[in-house]
């Protein structure tokens, strides 16, 4: 067995002791069970760590997704997988050089004038390298894949659909082939950076038209597979980060154009500009090589899902998790408050409340009372493309990512912790990115009920436009409802009011 596979099956079974002696005596601890269980979490946490970092490859990559499953796994285990989103390995240059003459047929210095030698970032599949071109000396971002991927890839792969197929194995309730399954698929998407370059022009394209959004995407100037050549061409306010954020990833779920599935703290930045007349700052967004096309018709069951979680309507969320999920009557509880993060009652009354801190340790234990191994099996049931709208959804919503900040041509780390609402000390809070969601879904229904309209005939019939302007009289209610609302919330800031009460 390779030592890759020995540090994984060391690590399971120190682990899977841990869990049993801790659930095991849980009994005796009494009031202290929820900081036992926590230490516990933290420590198996801490131990998985040590185990992704030195692997590293594509266990670097599967922590990342991990760090980002707080919708799954308990915040120990996130919050410790966030330096993962920034501690990867770096390649020499020698076998950066090696890989140039291979795939283009000339060293790096017969396609720039200058080539930093140490790259400004790196990741579990890339790394970053600043550069000028050799004809125009046009400042331009190299992003190059490790060039030990091509080898080592293939066995990473096999090793962690063994570790994930032996944990089901031994403990059947924690099934997470499905992640196995998923990585399988997405990663030859993620290797090709010809297609990843596609991917940037088309978004790039989409979001152009739409000019409230600062978001940016560097110009692709040349790819190939392994290689990548881009354009590289602090009084921020930070609600107006998080709902430039929100809008972004809503318009990605809801609009016309594909889903970014990669969206952690290392694939965003922040930039400070001028040049806009809404924002003086940039939303840049990187890593353009795992996208999915949701088809129409469950953007808007999605849509539609989310309008009667913010109604508390039972009977339409019920309705519509099956339609998008395949939710049963007795899934469904379980899968609302992992969508929401929030106890199943206060689902039902509504979502916007206040959590209270009952609330909060009611769902801290029944993660020790068997909740995270329903979830698991759970998630494991639902179509990949909504587990990644779910990851993309809990980003737009919460924004539970760090995210980093441009400076003088480096990015750093701004806040690497959960939320960032809470490390941002926004003063909405997540309240306002539910009303940008809440218009987004209002906006998708709208459109489906006008293109049902005009599939029955003209507007100018009678019927059709009594029930137009019906759908239309409801939609603007949704509109001017949450409008005067934002108002609200701005009025409030600017007057230096207490913050609206965050859920």
């Amino acid at each position: 067995m390779s030592k890759y596979g020995y540090r994984v099956l060391i690590k399971h079974r120190f682990d899977s002791n841990s869990y049993r002696v801790t659930l095991n005596h849980k009994q005796d601890h009494g009031e202290d069970w929820p900081s036992v269980l926590s230490a516990c979490h933290k420590r198996c946490a801490d131990r998985t760590l040590r185990v992704l970092e030195k692997n590293g490859s594509i266990f670097i990559k599967l922590g990342q997704h991990l760090s980002s499953m707080n919708y799954l796994l308990p915040l120990e285990w996130t919050t410790t997988f966030i330096p993962l989103q920034d501690k990867c390995p770096i390649s020499s240059y020698e076998s950066i050089e090696r890989m140039f003459l291979q795939d283009t047929g000339a060293p790096i210095a017969g396609h720039f004038e200058t080539f930093e030698r140490l790259p400004i970032g790196a990741a579990s599949l890339a790394q970053v390298h600043l550069a000028t071109l050799k004809d125009t000396g046009q400042r331009v971002a190299v992003k190059v894949q490790h060039p030990a991927l091509a080898e080592w890839v293939p066995l990473d792969l096999a090793l962690t659909r063994f570790t994930f197929a032996t944990l089901k194995r031994f403990f059947p309730e924690y099934d997470l082939q499905w992640l196995s399954n998923e990585m399988e698929m997405s990663l030859p998407q993620e290797l090709d950076f010809a297609l990843e370059g596609d991917n940037a022009l088309r978004t790039k394209s989409y979001f152009a038209r739409i000019r409230d959004i600062p978001l940016v995407i560097p110009d692709v100037i040349w790819g190939l597979k392994r290689i990548l050549v881009m354009d590289d061409s602090n009084e921020i306010d930070r609600d107006e980060v998080s709902a430039s954020l929100a809008r972004v990833f809503n318009e990605m779920i809801f609009g016309d154009t594909a889903l970014h599935c990669d969206p952690h703290g290392g694939n965003i930045a922040i930039r400070k500009t001028e040049s806009r007349q809404r924002h003086n700052f940039d939303i840049i967004l990187y890593d353009h090589g795992l996208y999915r096309d949701i088809p129409q018709q469950l953007k808007r069951s999605y849509a539609k899902l989310w309008l009667a979680v913010i109604d508390a309507d039972e009977q339409g969320m019920r309705k519509y998790a099956y339609e998008v999920a395949g939710i049963t009557s007795d899934q469904f509880p379980l899968f609302a408050s992992a969508i929401t993060g929030r106890d199943y009652r206060a689902v039902t009354k509504s979502v916007i409340s206040t959590r209270s801190d009952q609330e909060k340790e009611e769902i801290s234990g029944a993660m020790g009372d068997g909740l995270l191994q329903q979830l698991v099996q759970l998630l494991g049931q639902v179509p990949r493309i909504i587990l990644l709208i779910l990851k993309t959804n809990d980003l737009s919503m919460y924004l539970s990512v760090p995210f980093r900040v441009a400076a003088s041509g480096r990015d750093r780390l701004l806040c690497p912790a959960r939320s960032l609402d809470e490390n941002l000390h926004t003063r909405d809070g997540p309240v306002r990115n539910f009303l940008i969601l809440a218009r987004y879904c209002s906006r998708t229904v709208f459109r489906e009920k006008v293109e049902m309209f005009q599939q029955r005939g003209t507007l100018l019939w009678p019927q059709n436009l009594v029930l137009f302007l019906g759908a239309w009289a409801s939609y603007m209610r949704v509109e001017l409802k949450l409008s005067l609302y934002e108002w609200y919330l701005s009025f409030r800031r600017m007057a230096r009011l207490s913050p609206v009460a965050s859920i």
